[in-house]
């Protein structure tokens, strides 16, 4: 396990804040090197995203990025309006300005907030797919400018295309390898005019995202059982872009719920301090999420979602802040038996690295699970074809299909899940935690963690040419192991790294993309020893294979 800060679960020292004019002028004064690799436009699984302070999200970044996706548009023919939105972190409102600056002088057709507020990215999903449905031309797309959780001198930029969910790589690709040309000729070929213009340039539109959103919940939840149930929901938005959705949801829907508090900071002076001593608005943190934890007592069912509210956090009274798998599982349990309107063949979206909680729980109740990499971009066909009642990552995100059996969204949604946890309170009497409970008696109880070991780049790439065969694994935590994987096998897609499992455990490995470790994924369904034990084991096979 990583070191915990000593000050994890504590309260921000104020020499700790971050210093926002200096972030902001570090944004527009700092100039990205292109030959220099953490300079220069990198698209991960969410977009770009670093800091102005070391010259990963600037200015320049943004116009380049802002261009290429204008390119990419011309190119793919969409001709209907961006939506675009912003979290609370302080380099979200210079990014959006100087992204209206190109997409203006593109001549983009661009919708933002009626009232220059935020927007949480399972919003722009909702308006893209809302827009674009029954079209057969001028499809909507959509960008959201957040580093989602990340810490408050972090900024990032995402695009979703007509379908709603993350970007593909075949996307991103070309827009990243665009951007890095612009950066590496000065921005020549950037179209731009002057943020003044362009705030009142005809092609810009103020556009209520709020209410469309908020009046389309009943169509996905049970909002009349959850108000007539009376459940005693808490609610923290973190400081995030759901802040002002929450007292229009509970104002339209009668809910019983109160709001813990709904200032927007960009310091994010608010929040307990996580695991590494750092400030980040993880819902799925104990230490991130300390606040909210403490006060489980005085509501049924509480949660938190994270900055630009696609993750969620969900705390019970019976149990505190719940496992993302557990609430995952617990999730798929009760929506499969309440929506009887989902097709019958609808199947569960899961990630490789999630629990086989979700399997078992799959199996009881006769539904296929399709296990796919890490990434939420692979659940948005299925998502978008009803093809899944549900998907979700171990990560705590997910989304699922409105009562009818079609699409609400194909990004993350944090705050339906949210939402889903009251849902379950009310129809069952019983929080997500004791629906768990309850199939954990009896399908077994699960013991997961994730473990990062380290490794330096030379050993990383070692995962690139791993085999079954290398790793020579015959037995694992004393079973015999059942499958060794490279590919998920839901889409035989692989997934950077490799998995093995037996009867009752499992362990994935995979690299990480931005430091000097390698992920270990585990669980156990005997006990945290034979999880441990799983642990070791994968680690002394992975050494192995680092020292051949």
């Amino acid at each position: 396990m990583p070191d915990i800060h000593p000050l994890a679960g504590q309260p921000v020292a104020p020499s700790m804040l971050a210093n926002i004019p200096r972030l902001v002028t570090a944004y527009f004064a700092g100039k990205p090197d292109p030959k220099i690799a953490a300079q220069r436009v990198a698209f991960g699984t969410s977009g770009h995203r670093g800091s102005s302070l070391n010259d990963a999200f600037n200015e320049a970044h943004i116009l380049a990025i802002s261009q290429a996706l204008c390119d990419h548009r011309a190119k793919a023919g969409l001709s209907g309006p961006l939506f675009i939105g912003i979290d609370t972190h302080a380099l979200a409102e210079p990014a959006l300005a100087s992204a209206l600056e190109v997409f203006v002088a593109n001549g983009v057709e661009v919708m933002i907030d009626a009232h220059d507020g935020y927007t949480p990215t399972p919003v722009i999903s909702h308006a893209i797919l809302t827009y674009n449905k029954g079209r057969t031309s001028g499809f909507a797309d959509g960008v959201v400018i957040t580093p989602s959780h990340n810490p408050p001198e972090d900024g990032g930029f995402k695009y979703n295309p007509p379908n709603g969910g993350p970007a593909d790589t075949d996307i991103t690709g070309v827009i990243e390898r665009a951007a890095n040309r612009y950066l590496e000729t000065n921005l020549d070929g950037v179209k731009r005019m002057s943020y003044e213009r362009a705030r009142k340039a005809s092609c810009v539109h103020r556009h209520d995202y709020i209410t469309p959103y908020v009046a389309d919940l009943a169509n996905v939840l049970d909002m009349e059982a959850i108000r007539g149930a009376g459940v005693k929901i808490g609610i923290d938005p973190l400081g995030g872009a759901a802040v002002r959705y929450w007292e229009p949801i509970i104002a339209r829907y009668g809910l019983n719920a109160t709001l813990i508090r709904d200032e927007v900071d960009p310091t994010f002076r608010f929040m307990t301090l996580d695991w590494d001593g750092k400030i980040r608005m993880d819902c799925s943190s104990p230490y991130a999420m300390a606040q909210l934890i403490g006060m489980r007592e005085k509501f049924d069912v509480a949660f938190a979602n994270d900055t630009d509210a696609d993750r969620h956090g969900i705390v019970t009274r019976s149990n505190g802040l719940m496992n993302p798998n557990h609430f995952l599982a617990a999730s798929i349990a009760f929506l499969f038996e309440h929506r009887p309107h989902w097709r019958k063949d609808s199947a569960i979206g899961k990630t490789i690295v999630s629990s086989a909680i979700i399997d078992r729980v799959a199996n009881k109740i006769g539904r296929q699970v399709v296990e796919t990499p890490v990434g939420f971009k692979w659940f948005v066909d299925g998502l978008l074809s009803g093809g899944f009642g549900f998907a979700g990552e171990e990560s705590a995100g997910a989304s699922f299909l409105r009562k009818d059996g079609s699409v609400w969204t194909t990004d993350k949604d944090g705050l339906i899940m949210g939402l889903l946890a009251a849902e379950i309170t009310a129809r069952t009497g019983r929080d997500p935690s004791q629906l768990f409970d309850s199939l954990t008696a009896e399908l077994g109880k699960p013991f997961y963690a994730r473990i990062d070991a380290p490794a330096t780049p030379q050993q990383k790439s070692v995962f690139k040419t791993l085999t079954a065969e290398k790793l020579a694994m015959k037995e694992l935590g004393g079973e015999r192991v059942a499958a060794v994987l490279l590919a998920a096998p839901g889409n035989h897609q692989p997934f950077g790294g490799i998995k093995v499992t037996a009867d009752n455990g499992w362990f994935a490995a995979r690299p990480s993309g931005t430091e000097d470790v390698y992920k270990i994924y585990a669980e156990s369904f005997r006990s945290e020893a034979h999880l441990k034990q799983i642990q070791d084991e994968a680690q002394s096979a992975i050494a192995r294979t680092f020292a051949e």
